[in-house]
C-alpha cells in the first residue's frame, strides 16, 4: 500500500524540479519585480504597494477554488499532475510579460501592471496548488513525505539560486547599451569619462567592469551627489554625460559597462521562462499519484469546506504560513534596494543571494533529521526564533561590513529554510488529520493554504516594503530621494521582518499535531484503507 512505499530518489528529484521551476518565477517576482516596477518601469512605490496588496488579496478565493477544482479533476494522469502539464507554458509566458516594458502612458503602465500581475497570480495558483497537493498523494507515509519535502525545498532553493544568482548578470549581458565612450586620464587613478547615446534609454546603470571605481558627476547639477560605484540615470539621444571616475588604473572603454535595464530585464527573463517550462514538464513526467480519497466518499463541496474550516491544524498552519511568507518576502523584496542604494553595489547582491540559497539548501536537508529527532512543531518554533533574532542584527551593520552582512544573512536563511520545508509537509499531515477525523479527504483544498499563504504573504510584504520606502520619500527615478530612504531599507532588512517571526513562534505553540499523534493517525488510516 502507499503508506509503505519508498519512493525512488529519481522520483523525488523529479518532483523537486517542479519547485525549482516555480521558484524561478516566484523568486524573480519577489526579489526583482519591485525594483523593476519603481526603477525601470517608472511606477511609484505607493502604486506598487497597492497593486501587490490588491492582487494578492483576491488570491484567497482563487486558491480555494483551485483546490476544489484539483480535488474534482479526473484524467488519465490523475487529479493534480495534469495541471502541471497544462500550466507549464502559460506560466513561462506570463512571467515574461511581467518584465516587459511597453511604451505606455502613466495610466497605461498601471493598467498593464495590474493585468499582467493578476494573470500571473492566477496562473501560478493553477500550477502551484496542484503541485503542492501532488506531494500529499505520492505517498501516505508522513515520514516519506518529510523526505520528499526536503528534496522539494532543495529544488526550490536551487531554482531560486539560479534566478537570483544569474539574473542581474544576464540583465547586464543582454542590456549592453553600446554607447560612445570617451576617456581622458587626469591622474594615475583618476579619469574623465564622457558617454553619448545613439538613442534615448529611459534607465541605465553605469559602472566599471569589476565594480571597484567610484563615479562622480562632472557637472554643476549633480555636484552634491556622493561618489558611488554605480550611477543610474536617463540617457537622451545625442547628449553627453560626464563623470569623474577614480579608484582604478588603466581604465579603458571595455572596462565601462552601461546597461539598458528594460532590454536587459526583458531578455534575461525570457531565458528564465524557457528553463521554467522545461523543468515543469520533467516534473509531470517523473511523478505518480498513489493516494486516493476513500472509495465511498461522495462529492460534497459544502462538507469539504466545513471540514476545512473546522480543521484546527490547518487553520494554525494557514496563519503561520502567512506570517513566515511575509517575513521572507520582505527580506527578498528589499535586498536589491539595499545592495543598490545602501551598499552601492548592485551586482554584489547576486553573490549574497547565491550565498543565501546555499545556506537554505543546508537548512532544508537538515529538516528531516531534526524533525525526526525533535518533532516538527519544536523544530519549527526554534527555527522561527533563531532566524528572526539573527536577522535583526543586520540593523547594526554599516555599508562597509560586507562579511558581517553575509554571515548574518546566511545564518538567518539557514534557519528560515526550515519554514517552507516543514510547512508543506505539515499540510499533508493536516489532510491526514481531516481524513482520520471526518472520513473525508480533500488534499487539494488543504494545500490551497500553501499557495494562499505564499501569495498573500508576499502581497502584505510588498505593501510593507513600498509603504516604508514611500514614508522615506523614495523615488527610483530621482537620485536626490535615495540617500534618506536608505534608513528605511536598513529597517526592512533587519528588525521589521524579525518581529513577525516572534508572533509566528508564539502561535506555533498551540499546534496540536505532535509526532505521537501523527504516528497514531498514520497507523489507523493504513488499517482503514487496507480493510476496505
Amino acid at each position: 500500500m502507499s503508506s509503505n512505499i519508498q519512493l525512488s530518489v529519481k522520483e523525488k528529484i523529479g518532483y523537486a524540479l517542479g519547485d525549482g521551476a516555480a521558484n524561478i518565477a516566484w523568486r524573480a517576482v519577489a526579489t526583482f519585480l519591485f525594483i523593476f516596477y519603481t526603477d525601470v518601469f517608472g511606477l511609484s512605490p505607493a502604486t506598487v504597494g497597492i497593486l501587490v496588496l490588491t492582487a494578492r488579496f483576491s488570491d484567497g478565493i482563487s486558491d480555494i477554488i483551485m483546490g476544489i477544482i484539483g480535488d474534482h479533476t479526473t484524467s488519465k494522469y490523475g487529479k493534480f499532475r495534469p495541471w502541471i502539464l497544462w500550466t507549464a507554458l502559460p506560466l513561462g509566458v506570463i512571467l515574461s510579460l511581467l518584465f516587459t516594458s511597453p511604451e505606455l502612458s502613466e495610466n497605461g503602465k498601471i493598467v498593464y501592471a495590474y493585468i499582467t500581475y493578476i494573470l500571473f497570480t492566477l496562473i501560478y495558483t493553477a500550477n502551484n496548488i496542484p503541485y503542492g497537493a501532488l506531494m500529499g498523494v505520492m505517498t501516505a507515509n508522513d515520514k516519506e513525505r518529510t523526505s520528499i519535502g526536503s528534496f522539494r525545498m532543495v529544488g526550490a532553493f536551487a531554482g531560486g539560486m539560479v534566478v537570483q544568482g544569474a539574473l542581474l548578470f544576464l540583465v547586464a549581458y543582454f542590456g549592453n547599451a553600446s554607447p560612445t565612450i570617451e576617456i581622458s586620464k587626469l591622474t594615475a587613478s583618476t579619469f574623465e569619462v564622457n558617454v553619448t547615446a545613439s538613442k534615448t534609454i529611459e534607465h541605465v546603470h553605469i559602472k566599471t567592469e569589476h565594480g571597484i571605481a567610484n563615479f562622480s558627476w562632472n557637472d554643476d547639477v549633480h555636484k552634491n551627489d556622493s561618489p558611488t560605484t554605480t550611477k543610474s540615470f536617463q540617457m537622451k539621444e545625442g547628449l553627453r554625460y560626464s563623470f569623474i571616475v577614480s579608484g582604478e588604473t588603466n581604465l579603458s572603454q571595455n572596462s565601462i559597462t552601461i546597461v539598458d535595464q528594460k532590454k536587459g530585464y526583458r531578455n534575461a527573463i525570457y531565458v528564465m521562462s524557457v528553463l521554467l517550462t522545461i523543468l515543469m514538464l520533467i516534473t509531470f513526467s517523473a511523478t505518480k499519484e498513489r493516494v486516493q480519497p476513500p472509495k465511498d466518499q461522495k462529492t460534497n463541496l459544502k462538507q469539504d469546506l466545513k471540514d476545512l474550516f473546522s480543521n484546527k491544524p490547518w487553520l494554525i498552519l494557514l496563519i503561520i504560513g502567512l506570517l513566515f511568507n511575509t517575513y521572507n518576502c520582505i527580506k527578498q523584496g528589499v535586498v536589491i534596494y539595499y545592495f543598490t542604494h545602501y551598499l552601492n553595489n548592485q551586482l554584489l547582491s547576486a553573490s549574497y543571494l547565491t550565498a543565501l540559497m546555499l545556506a537554505s539548501i543546508g537548512g532544508a536537508f537538515s529538516t528531516a533529521y531534526l524533525s525526526k529527532k525533535f518533532g516538527k512543531r519544536n523544530v519549527f518554533i526554534c527555527a522561527l526564533l533563531c532566524s528572526g533574532l539573527i536577522n535583526a542584527l543586520l540593523f547594526f551593520c554599516g555599508p562597509e561590513q560586507i562579511n558581517a552582512i553575509f554571515i548574518i544573512g546566511m545564518l538567518s536563511e539557514c534557519a528560515s529554510a526550515i519554514f517552507p520545508t516543514l510547512f508543506f509537509v505539515m499540510l499533508g499531515d493536516a489532510a491526514d488529520f481531516s481524513e482520520w477525523k471526518n472520513g473525508r479527504r480533500a488534499t487539494g483544498l488543504v494545500y490551497s493554504a500553501g499557495s494562499f499563504a505564499s501569495k498573500f504573504g508576499g502581497g502584505i510584504a510588498g505593501f510593507i516594503v513600498m509603504t516604508v520606502l514611500s514614508m522615506f520619500g523614495y523615488n527610483g527615478l530621482n537620485p536626490d530621494t535615495i540617500t534618506h530612504a536608505t534608513k528605511g531599507m536598513v529597517m526592512l532588512m533587519s528588525w521589521i521582518p524579525a518581529i513577525i517571526t516572534l508572533v509566528a513562534a508564539g502561535l506555533m505553540l498551540i499546534y496540536p499535531l505532535n509526532q505521537k499523534t501523527l504516528d497514531k493517525i498514520t497507523l489507523e488510516l493504513h488499517h482503514r484503507r487496507t480493510s476496505k
